[in-house]
């Protein structure tokens, strides 16, 4: 199958043929969605993110099924929680394993003390910052580094506290994607979740937040040690 083959099998799954309403449903404009399918193209991590229960082995090689089949806690002695995992207006819930460092997709859930690593050109999460691992089957390819818990309420209706979103760390500032939500360590505010625009001026970035009460404002680079764009996000029941 070709990218556009798989696009308009999606729409059809999801949508019953409504290219409109599956636009929406991946948070894209109607144009966009015309013309992933005319370049045969799309964006792998938007799908994988908005289309509930999507096998992403399918999505890649377009082959075998389109669907997965039911999430199943994976095998393991230690402790499971259930968790819901949203993704635009959809819930999903799906096993969260408590894990090992040494397991395979093991992702550390960190705390707030984790922003001195990002000084390290190379962020280093140290092993005392760790509050566990987990494996989430869902974020398996989303290219997560680390989890951390939500505080504040500057977010919400995107994140709320206690959500724990999942993040993807930027090694160059030409992939800050405007508009889009990121983690940001800062020198004086610590761990900051805002959605990122461009400054006022070249020597600073604009913090949003969703929570309209809180008012946008401007970040001197030279105050943020490191950025992280938040992939996923989960709240735990």
């Amino acid at each position: 199958m070709t990218k556009a083959d798989i696009l308009n099998a999606l729409i059809n799954h999801y949508c019953g043929g409504n290219k409109s309403q599956f636009a929406k449903k991946l948070g894209i404009s109607a144009q966009g969605l015309s013309t992933w399918i005319s370049r045969n193209t799309f964006d792998i991590e938007t799908i994988y993110s908005n289309c509930e229960n999507i096998s992403a082995d399918w999505l890649i090689t377009g082959e075998g099924d389109m669907l997965k089949e039911c999430l199943k806690p994976i095998a393991t002695t230690n402790r499971e929680k259930l968790i819901s995992t949203r993704s635009g207006s959809e819930t999903h819930f799906e096993a969260l394993t408590e894990t090992t460092k040494k397991a395979p997709g093991a992702i550390p859930l960190v705390s707030e003390r984790a922003v001195g690593g990002f000084a390290n050109a190379h962020f280093s999460i140290k092993e005392h910052d760790v509050v566990a691992y987990y494996i989430i089957p869902k974020f398996r390819y989303l290219a997560v580094d680390f989890m951390i818990e939500v505080t504040g309420d500057s977010m919400i209706p995107k994140f709320y506290p206690g959500d724990i979103i999942a993040c993807s760390i930027i090694n160059h500032s030409r992939y800050i994607e405007w508009n889009k939500c990121h983690m940001i360590a800062t020198i004086d505010r610590g761990m900051l979740v805002k959605r990122i625009m461009p400054g006022t001026d070249k020597d600073c970035l604009t913090a949003v937040s969703d929570n309209k009460e809180y008012p946008p404002f401007d970040i001197p680079k030279d105050e943020i040690t490191g950025m992280a764009r938040i992939v996923g996000v989960i709240h735990i029941e």
